[in-house]
């Protein structure tokens, strides 16, 4: 049975989303803050968090879970009033898996539970892989070049994924951003281009092995 672990300050949300999550046969529990979050020692299967809270701001909150060697692969799920573009492509580049603007239908929020989930466990199930040089790890986040260890933001970890996992295949900007940022994102493509940049950059010498096609996207190989 997986684990929902639910932030949320509203009483009304929280008791809705505990009653839904429990009935569709998850295991759940639910915090009014980040401080009651982090003072329990139980590791759940998934969070869903919101962003403005009494004590701590949601942001802080996914950059402390994303810092932590224990909780950096946590499946996150931001549920927020927050409806803006540019608050929606910070909360995905932070390393949220998906992002739920209020109101929402909580039928819905089940299924995407469900389909984050999916993608989550066949993370930890994809074995090493490598080109060339680059060698990276799915399951303890860690790219090397060489023997030097690179460290990479979240998206730029899950772009590097897609590119090694279809060398020779151009994988167009459209679909970077439906599967890294998240099914239904709809930032500029500009965004994807500045990741691949500092990707690029990162991976010194071997950044040349990302190739740019015109007018479509990118590929490996």
């Amino acid at each position: 049975m997986n684990r929902v672990f639910c932030i949320e300050d509203d009483p009304d949300i929280r008791e809705l989303i505990e009653y839904t999550l429990q009935t569709a046969g998850f295991e759940t529990r639910v915090f009014d803050c980040g401080k009651a979050f982090f003072e329990q020692n139980e590791q759940p299967d998934i969070v869903l968090l919101d962003m403005m809270l009494p004590d701590m701001d949601g942001m802080d909150i996914l950059k402390k879970i994303r810092t932590d060697a224990e909780t950096r692969d946590l499946p996150v799920i931001i549920l927020t009033a927050k409806t803006g573009r540019m608050e929606k492509i910070k909360g995905l580049d932070s390393g949220a898996d998906d992002y739920i603007t209020k109101p929402f239908d909580i039928l819905e929020l089940v299924s995407r539970i469900k389909a984050v989930l999916r993608r989550s466990q066949k993370k930890e199930q994809a074995a090493e892989l490598s080109y060339k040089e680059i060698r990276l790890s799915p399951e303890g986040h860690n790219v090397w070049v060489g023997s030097d260890e690179v460290v990479l933001t979240y998206k730029e970890f899950e772009i590097l994924n897609m590119l090694i996992s279809n060398i020779g295949i151009v994988i167009t900007r459209d679909r970077l951003m439906n599967e890294v940022w998240g099914t239904d994102f709809e930032g500029e493509t500009r965004t994807v281009d500045v990741h691949i940049r500092t990707l690029r950059q990162k991976l010194g010498f071997a950044g040349k092995y990302i190739e740019t096609i015109r007018n479509v996207g990118y590929k490996m190989g």
